[in-house]
């Protein structure tokens, strides 16, 4: 019998990650640091190359997300700001052309927030939210247990509502770190590891913006829960106290008693929400 093989992309603004994913375990990775700058037709040889790979005859089919607005039904990158020259590239043709299996592109943060329902923390959930932490801050909406994706895949776009002098993004993303504190988030992180005063002091007020964020997926969806992914997710212990504190000024105290919060145990959870793209629309 054939082996139920499949391939998760997770377009990134530095790096393009690839699975090939076995019954919700990825069992091999390869990733592919780029330079978003290049024009279009290089990053796309970069692609198809670093598939080449990785690719062999049992794969049956290629799952994508991507970080920005996507037309899941024409398999076309609409909007692509961290990479703009893909803007309006018809993704899914090109790797069908070239590898002939089935091709299925969504956001990357409506991957991670499928991923974590179908094989991760979010199992037990039929509402909640997925939120992704890095280069920008993504979301993804999980609504009677299926993804909801709205017109062009655009639900979710949290970080791109007013904010202070800016949007939300500006202040939950990485980079607030560099324009508040001329620093790295990473940089920032090692720091705090080592008791580091000013960037214990950057976490804490970066958590009391995150908490601003949670609060108006609170007010619209009231989730049971929001799970946290990406990079910056992994300096939770310096950022929690100051989210909860935000969190805790809610308005309405007696649904905070019926929401939680987790942290996703996986770094490849948009890779298997990809590829349950493919293989189901619910979980």
């Amino acid at each position: 019998m054939r082996e139920e093989i499949y391939l998760g992309i997770d377009i990134g603004a530095s790096s393009f990650k690839f699975g090939l994913v076995s019954h919700g375990i990825v069992v091999k990775e390869l990733n592919l640091v780029i330079d978003a700058k290049l024009p279009s037709e290089v990053l796309l040889f970069q692609l198809i190359n670093e598939i080449k790979k990785i690719w062999h005859t049992d794969i049956r089919g290629i799952g994508v997300g991507v970080p920005g607005i996507v037309d899941t039904n024409k398999g076309l990158i609409v909007d692509l700001q961290n990479i703009p020259s893909w803007s309006g590239l018809p993704l899914a043709d090109l790797l069908i052309r070239d590898f002939g299996v089935p091709v299925a592109l969504n956001n990357d943060a409506h991957c991670f927030a499928l991923g974590e329902h179908c094989f991760g923390g979010a199992s037990d959930w039929q509402n909640f939210v997925g939120i992704t932490l890095g280069t920008g801050l993504g979301m993804g909406i999980v609504i009677n247990g299926q993804l909801y994706k709205g017109a062009l895949s655009g639900a979710g776009e949290l970080g791109m509502l007013p904010y202070k002098q800016g949007i939300i993004e500006d202040y939950t993303a990485s980079a607030f770190f560099t324009k508040q504190y001329n620093e790295t988030a990473h940089g920032l992180y090692s720091r705090a590891q080592l008791g580091d005063s000013e960037a214990l002091s950057a976490f804490e007020s970066y958590g009391k913006h995150l908490g601003e964020a949670v609060k108006i997926g609170l007010s619209i969806l009231a989730p049971e829960g929001v799970i946290f992914g990406g990079s910056i997710a992994q300096a939770w212990p310096y950022f929690s106290d100051g989210l909860m504190a935000s969190i805790s000024t809610f308005p309405y105290a007696k649904q905070l008693e019926h929401f939680s919060i987790r942290q996703s145990a996986s770094m490849d959870s948009a890779i298997l929400g990809a590829v349950a793209l493919l293989i189901s629309k619910d979980c």
